[in-house]
C-alpha cells in the first residue's frame, strides 16, 4: 500500500513540452525500482459512451475509434496489471462536462466515476473553478455548499448521498488573497515500493494556468489569483528537494500541441506555453505532464541542463492515457533519465467494458430522464426574443430581471443587464414535442436551467461591479454601433425592471440617450453617481465579451455571485411562478 504525503511548500509558475516520445519498456531494468505514471486530462465528464475519432500513434496511421467510460476503465486496469507501482493522476478539467449526464447534476456524477476507477490525485485545472472555490469545495470535501440553493449533494448510484472525492486536488499557484499563500497544497509525496521491504519517495508538484482568471467561466474577479506558473513550480520542487525527494514530476493545466497532422506519439514542431516553461523549470524536474489545450503530443524535450524528459499531453474527454515510465535508483531513489519511456494509449472500444463504469453511467443516464420531467415553473404566455435582438422582448426582460434578483441573494447591485445574443431559445408555452413529460405553461428544468443563456455546460457566473452614471450612460449608447461604411446597427440590451430611459435614432450615434431621461428605481441617473451593475461575467473584461459593449471593463470592487446565468433564469422563474411574459417597454422611443 502507497502512503501519499502532503508536503504545503510555497508555489509559483508552470511548465512545458516538444519533441520525440522514449521507447514503451515492456520489463522494469535491471537493479532498478519501476514506478508507472498513468494519466488522464481534459476529462469532461466524458465518463458515458461517448465516441470520437482521433488520428493514428504516427504520421500515416489510420484514424482511431476511441472514447467512453468503461472503455478506459478497462484499458487503465490492464496497464496497470501486474505492475506494483502504478499511480493514476490527471491534470486536471476533470469537470464542467457537456454531458448532461454529469452537467445536470453539478459534476457529482463525474466524481463518483473518477472515484470508481481509482483516481489518486489531480491537479486545479480551470474548469474545476468554473462555479468558483466554493464549489471546488463542495467537490474535494463533500459540503452541501457553493452554489446558492440547496440543489447538490445528490443520491449516487450506490445509494449515498455524494460526500465529496476520494481523491485530492492540488495547486502550487491558485493563491488565496487574504494569505498570500495557496489556497491548496503546492505539492505531496507518494511512497512506492522498492521491492526490498522499503519504500522511495515520488514527489508531484502541480500548478494551473494562470490564465484561469481570463476565462469566462472561471473568471475570479475577487479572492483568489492565479500566480505565474514556472515560480510557483520551482518554489515547491525546491521544497521537495529541501526534504530530501530525488525523483520528482510536474503534474501542469497548461498546455502544448504540435504540427498539424502528426500521430500523437510523435512529436513536430511543438509548441505553446508548456514547451517555453520546460526550459525554465528547474532541471531536477524529471517529467512533467500536461493538460488545457486537449493536444494529443507526446514529446522527450531538454530541460534547462540539456538533459531531455518527457513532456506529455493526453488529448481530452478520454479519447487517450498517457503512461510514463520511471527507472528510480534504489539507493538514491533518484529517476534514472535514459531508462524513462513514454507513450500515448488510444481508449480503443476493442475491450471489454468495464461493468462498475457501465453500471454508474447507466444510473445516472436514470437519473437524466428524471430531471428533464422536473417542472421548475408555470408561464401563462410564451416568453419570446425579438428576431436578431433588434428590439426589447419579453424573454431579454426576464433574463435581467433575473440577473438583478440573482445578484442581490447573496450581494447587492442597483441594476442588471442582459447583453444581446446570451439566449438561445424561446420559452414556449405550448409543450416541447422532444420532452413526453411537457404540458401547455410547464417549463421544465432542461427548458432553462441549462443551454439557455450563454454559455454552454456549467455556465457563465453572474459578476457585480461598480461603475459611475456615465458608464451607464456608456452601456446604453453601446446598442447603436456604426460600422465602417457608416451603416448603424441596434441591437437591444435588456435592463432590469427597475431601469427606464428614452432615446432619440434622429440623434448622433454615442448620444441617442435623451438627457436626463434615466432612471433607476423611479430617481434620475446621476452622472458621478457610483451604481452596482451586475450581468455575465464574459461583460466585465475583453476576451468574450459581447462586441461593442466595453463600459463594464473597467468595473471596480467587481465579485462574483454564485448564480450562473442558468440558475438566475430557474430560480427567478421558480420563485415568481406563475410567470407572466415580461411587458416591453422599458426603452422608450422619442
Amino acid at each position: 500500500m502507497r502512503r501519499t504525503i502532503v508536503l504545503t511548500g510555497i508555489a509559483g509558475l508552470a511548465l512545458a513540452g516538444a519533441t520525440a516520445p522514449a521507447a514503451t519498456a515492456d520489463q522494469p531494468a535491471a537493479g532498478t525500482v519501476p514506478v508507472q505514471l498513468l494519466s488522464l486530462t481534459d476529462l469532461h465528464g466524458y465518463f458515458g459512451s461517448y465516441t470520437a475519432t482521433i488520428r493514428g500513434a504516427h504520421a500515416g496511421d489510420p484514424a482511431q475509434t476511441v472514447g467512453g467510460g468503461a472503455y478506459l476503465a478497462t484499458h487503465l486496469k490492464q496497464l496497470a496489471a501486474g505492475q506494483p507501482n502504478s499511480i493514476l493522476f490527471s491534470a486536471g478539467d476533470d469537470f464542467s462536462g457537456w454531458p448532461d449526464e454529469t452537467e445536470f447534476f453539478w459534476n457529482e456524477p463525474t466524481v463518483e466515476y473518477l472515484d470508481a476507477i481509482g483516481l489518486e490525485f489531480s491537479t486545479v485545472g480551470n474548469h474545476e473553478l468554473d462555479r468558483g472555490f466554493a464549489f471546488l469545495d463542495h467537490l474535494r470535501n463533500g459540503t452541501c455548499e457553493g452554489r446558492p440553493d440547496d440543489d447538490l449533494c445528490f443520491t449516487d448510484s450506490t445509494g449515498q448521498v455524494f460526500d465529496g472525492a476520494e481523491y485530492e486536488y492540488y495547486s502550487a499557484n491558485v493563491i488565496d488573497r487574504a494569505t498570500g499563500e495557496p489556497a491548496l497544497s503546492p505539492s505531496h509525496v507518494e511512497y512506492v515500493d522498492d521491492g526490498a521491504g522499503g519504500t522511495l519517495p515520488v514527489g508531484f508538484v502541480h500548478a494551473t494556468t494562470s490564465l484561469t482568471s481570463s476565462e469566462q467561466m472561471s473568471y475570479t474577479p475577487a479572492g483568489y489569483d492565479y500566480a505565474p506558473e514556472v515560480a510557483a513550480i520551482n518554489a515547491a520542487t525546491a521544497d521537495l528537494r529541501d526534504q530530501g525527494v530525488e525523483a520528482i514530476v510536474v503534474v501542469l493545466h497548461e498546455g502544448f500541441s504540435q504540427q498539424a497532422g502528426t500521430g500523437y506519439n510523435n512529436c513536430v514542431a511543438p509548441f505553446g506555453p508548456a514547451v517555453d516553461f520546460n526550459r525554465e523549470i528547474d532541471a531536477e524536474v524529471d517529467a512533467i505532464v500536461t493538460g488545457h489545450w486537449h493536444g494529443m503530443v507526446n514529446c522527450l524535450l531538454p530541460g534547462p541542463d540539456g538533459v531531455p524528459r518527457p513532456i506529455v499531453q493526453g488529448g481530452n474527454h478520454g479519447h487517450l492515457i498517457s503512461e510514463i515510465g520511471l527507472q528510480l535508483d534504489p539507493a538514491t531513489g533518484d529517476v534514472v533519465r535514459d531508462r524513462t519511456t513514454s507513450v500515448l494509449h488510444p481508449n480503443t472500444q476493442d475491450v471489454a467494458p468495464d461493468p462498475e463504469a457501465v453500471r454508474i453511467a447507466d444510473y445516472w443516464r436514470g437519473e437524466l430522464a428524471e430531471r428533464n420531467a422536473t417542472e421548475i415553473a408555470t408561464i401563462t404566455g410564451d416568453i419570446r426574443r425579438a428576431p436578431g435582438d433588434a428590439a426589447e422582448s419579453p424573454a431579454y426582460n426576464l433574463a435581467a430581471d433575473a440577473f438583478l434578483w440573482a445578484a442581490n441573494q447573496d450581494g447587492a447591485a442597483d441594476l442588471a443587464v442582459a447583453m444581446p445574443g446570451i439566449l438561445r431559445a424561446d420559452l414556449a408555452h405550448a409543450p416541447n414535442a422532444a420532452l413526453p413529460a411537457d404540458a401547455p405553461g410547464r417549463v421544465l428544468f432542461p427548458e432553462l436551467a441549462v443551454g439557455v443563456v450563454y454559455d454552454s455546460g456549467i455556465g457563465v457566473g453572474i459578476v457585480r461591479g461598480t461603475v459611475t452614471g456615465r458608464d451607464v450612460l456608456d452601456l446604453l449608447e453601446s446598442q447603436w454601433q456604426a460600422g465602417s461604411n457608416g451603416t448603424v446597427t441596434f441591437r437591444s440590451m435588456a435592463v432590469s425592471g427597475n431601469v427606464t430611459y428614452a432615446y432619440d435614432t434622429d440623434r448622433p450615434v454615442g448620444r441617442r440617450v435623451v438627457p436626463g431621461s434615466v432612471r433607476i428605481d423611479g430617481r434620475p441617473l446621476r452622472p458621478g453617481g457610483q451604481y452596482r451593475v451586475a450581468t455575465l461575467a464574459n461583460n466585465f473584461f475583453a476576451k468574450n465579451s459581447t462586441p461593442g459593449f466595453t463600459a463594464l471593463f473597467d468595473a471596480r470592487d467587481q465579485d462574483r455571485s454564485l448564480f450562473n446565468g442558468g440558475d438566475a433564469l430557474w430560480r427567478y422563474a421558480e420563485a415568481h411562478s406563475p410567470l407572466a411574459p415580461p411587458e416591453v417597454g422599458r426603452a422608450s422611443a422619442r
